[in-house]
Formats: structure tokens, sequence, C-alpha cells
């Protein structure tokens, strides 16, 4: 009857909107993340956009000037952005393969099963847990080039050989920076390939020894593919940190010398 419609009506309308709140249940579990990208990285990138097309002072604030293209025109036209190009550039494409190669070897060398690896897993990875900035800040003193009064040329001395300027000569200082974020960053690589060479499968291993493959083969044809995809993802962070490489630059030489290690 006419009760039954108006029943089945009603029923109707209930079911339609339980499906119109199923449907947006998964805009609230993205709705943080999204606020958080908006917050941190849209709004950021589109300031930046737009003071980058005006005359802006960040300490006065209210005399702003839209000049359109000139600080492009003006950053083209100087020779030192392009030698920063070049030395970003080259920190990148020194940094990444040693990064990867030195972490890689890290991660082999603590894969073991020795009685106190943990011992050195925490100290490898410990200098990833103190800031760049404190980290610049110590191997600045440590690459004092006076004997005496630098940690490694009072080493290099005791050893016989000469003092090297490190960060006081353009021909060594990017590659003294180079050595220390290797130094810095290893440790957080190393466990991402420790965690990775834990999760290979033993009966891989242990067909290749039934074969008479030795550790470099097994390296070679077993390790190395595996962890293909972990290493993928470690060039990448790398390749990403290396391209942002700023802290390290302006704490220890501030782009000197002769804008050698300006980024």
């Amino acid at each position: 009857g006419e009760e039954g419609i108006w029943k089945r009506f009603f029923q109707m309308q209930k079911t339609k909107r339980l499906l119109r709140g199923d449907k947006l249940i998964p805009y609230f579990f993205i709705a943080p993340a999204l606020v958080i990208l908006t917050v941190f990285l849209i709004v950021p990138v589109c300031m930046a956009a737009w003071y980058s097309i005006n005359y802006f002072n960040m300490l006065k604030p209210n005399q702003i000037k839209f000049v359109g293209l000139e600080n492009y025109v003006r950053l083209l036209k100087d020779p030192v952005f392009y030698t920063a190009i070049k030395n970003t550039f080259y920190f990148a494409i020194v940094l990444v393969p040693l990064q990867v190669f030195v972490s890689f070897c890290l991660a082999l060398l603590v894969n073991q099963k020795w009685r106190g690896v943990s011992i050195f897993r925490i100290a490898f990875f410990s200098p990833m847990l103190t800031s760049m900035t404190v980290v610049s800040i110590l191997w600045t003193f440590m690459y004092n080039p006076t004997p005496g009064q630098g940690l490694i040329n009072t080493i290099l001395v005791k050893l016989g050989f000469e003092a090297c300027p490190f960060l006081y000569s353009a021909d060594t200082a990017m590659n003294s920076i180079i050595a220390m974020t290797i130094w810095q960053g290893a440790g957080n690589y190393m466990m991402i390939y420790l965690a990775g060479l834990q999760n290979q499968p033993e009966e891989l291993y242990e067909a290749a020894s039934l074969d008479g493959a030795n550790w470099f083969q097994k390296l070679l044809n077993i390790t190395i593919p595996g962890l293909r995809n972990v290493t993928v993802f470690i060039v990448l962070m790398t390749t990403i940190g290396a391209m942002k490489m700023f802290t390290q630059s302006f704490m220890m030489t501030h782009g000197g010398p002769d804008n050698s290690t300006l980024t």
C-alpha cells in the first residue's frame, strides 16, 4: 500500500546517505596528509614563486615591489650562478657513488654474525644522529691546516706526510666537504642496506654453496641483484640530498675559497 511505498522510499534515502558517507571516509583518512602537504610544501612553493618576481625584503615585508623577471635576468647574467651550479653537480656526481659504495661495504661488514657486532652498527650509525651543523663545526676544527691544532693534519705529520690545506685551498675544499658528508650519512644508508641483506633468502646462498660458488660469486650473482630496489632507493635519496647541499658549505667555508664550494 501507500505506507509500504513511503517506507521503501525512506529506506532508499537512508541507503543513499550511507553510501555518500562511505565515499567520504577515504577523504577523512588522507585529510591530515593533504593539510601537511599543503602547509609545508604547496604554500611555500607558491610563496617562493611569488616572491621571486618581486623585490622583497624579509625585514621590511610591507615594502614589496613587483619586478617581473628582473631577478631571473640578473641571476642568469651572474657568472657566480654558473659556478654554483657546477659545484653542486660535481658534489652530487662524486658523492652519490661513493656514498652508496661505502654504505654497502659497511652493511656487508656489520651483517656478519660476530660477537659484539651491534656495537659497530651503533658506532657507524651514530654520526647520523648528530645534526649537520654540529658535524660541520667539528670537522672544521679537525680540518685545521696547522699541525698540532687540526687533528687530521697532526696525524698526517706524525705519519711523515705533509700537512694538507683541506678547507683552505680551492683544490681540496669541496673534496674535504664530500668526505665529511660521506662519514656523516653512510651509517643511515648502511642500516637500509643491512635490512635488505637480512631479508635475502638463505636458501639461495645454500644452493650456491652446494654448486661450489665462492663468496665473491655469491655477492655478484645473489646479493647485489637482490638489493637492486634498495640501491635504487638509496641512490635516489642520496641524489636529492646532494642537490640540496647547503649547510656544510655555509658552515665550513661560506662558499669559499674562491667560490669553490658555493652551491
